[in-house]
């Protein structure tokens, strides 16, 4: 099986188009996503629309538990939070109402599927979790391979029983230890933070046993545009640069 994994869109419709035909040649069976489909960018609506037409299975991410709830949205920084009200204003009740029934993990194919951090937050960043955090996830973990998001930087963590290591994810294909544990960050499809503003995803071979990062071009520039038309933060138009 092949199976394309996706997280942190936010709400870039182009990015996200531009994914979607790469996957579309790219032999894939399954497809799920890690959450953070609003928030930053100018079309989280036209987003969500797409991921229901695509019957694409979502998780919940930090960006919509903010709109669902006042008091978390509060721990947002100004400008985030400023975004998520305006985001706010541009979901149909309909998305709300989709996104309020989206769960906090998904567990498939012998792997856990999550936004943030195992087993199921969603506001847990990787880079926040200890190194003795990390022992212990790996060891409570059913599930032989985590996916998660929320820091739009690709990074993968193997575990071999005894010992923790990291590693950077490229755009190349990885050979997984069919015998070792992973948490695998995948990067974001419309808000990379990893110093290549392409947008990002993986695809899993469970046949082969192999990650596979791509790196697919769009058109920065008019989404760039669409954020300032929609009155979102221009700063969250620079940092697509």
């Amino acid at each position: 099986m092949r199976m394309a994994v996706i997280s942190d869109i936010h709400g870039n419709l182009e990015a996200f188009k531009q994914v979607l035909m790469d996957i579309g040649k790219s032999d894939i069976d399954d497809m799920i996503c890690l959450g953070d489909n609003i928030g930053y960018g100018p079309e989280p609506e036209q987003v969500v629309a797409m991921i229901k037409n695509h019957n694409i299975q979502t998780v919940m991410g930090n960006h919509e538990l903010a709109v669902l709830d006042q008091n978390y949205l509060s721990l947002f920084n100004p400008l985030a939070r400023k975004s998520l009200l305006r985001t706010t204003k541009l979901l149909s009740e309909e998305t709300i109402n989709f996104i309020s029934g989206l769960e906090p993990f998904l567990s498939r194919y012998e792997c856990r599927f999550v936004h943030g951090f195992p087993p199921d937050s969603a506001s847990i960043y990787l880079f926040q979790v200890s190194e003795d955090e990390l022992l212990l996830t790996f060891k409570q973990m059913k599930e032989r391979i985590c996916f998660l998001g929320h820091t739009h930087r690709l990074e993968i963590i193997d575990f071999n029983g005894e010992i923790v290591t990291h590693a950077s994810l490229t755009n190349s294909i990885t050979t997984l230890n069919r015998d070792h544990k992973y948490i695998i960050n995948i990067g974001s499809v419309g808000q990379p933070r990893d110093g290549n503003n392409s947008a990002k995803y993986v695809i899993w071979d469970s046949l082969n046993d192999t990650i596979e990062v791509k790196f697919i071009p769009y058109d920065i520039v008019s989404v760039i545009e669409k954020i300032i038309a929609a009155g979102l933060p221009i700063e969250h138009a620079v940092r697509l640069l």
